[in-house]
């Protein structure tokens, strides 16, 4: 099941920039434009934690 499309127009990067989400359905993951983190889709659920996100500033993927 894919993400809602109205729900992915308001979601944003919890960081302090709050940039705009890339969807990639077919990895289950959320990427931010400004940053780079990479979040993931649990169960359709969209788990929007820094410290749970890969790479992203001072990170590797």
């Amino acid at each position: 099941m894919a993400l809602d499309p109205q729900l992915l127009e308001i979601l944003a990067c919890p960081d302090t920039h709050h940039a705009p989400l890339d969807y990639d359905a077919q990895a289950q993951t959320l990427t931010c434009t400004e940053c780079g983190r990479v979040f993931e889709v649990r169960d359709d659920v969209p788990v929007l934690l820094l410290d749970e996100a890969r790479g992203g500033p001072g990170q590797s993927s």
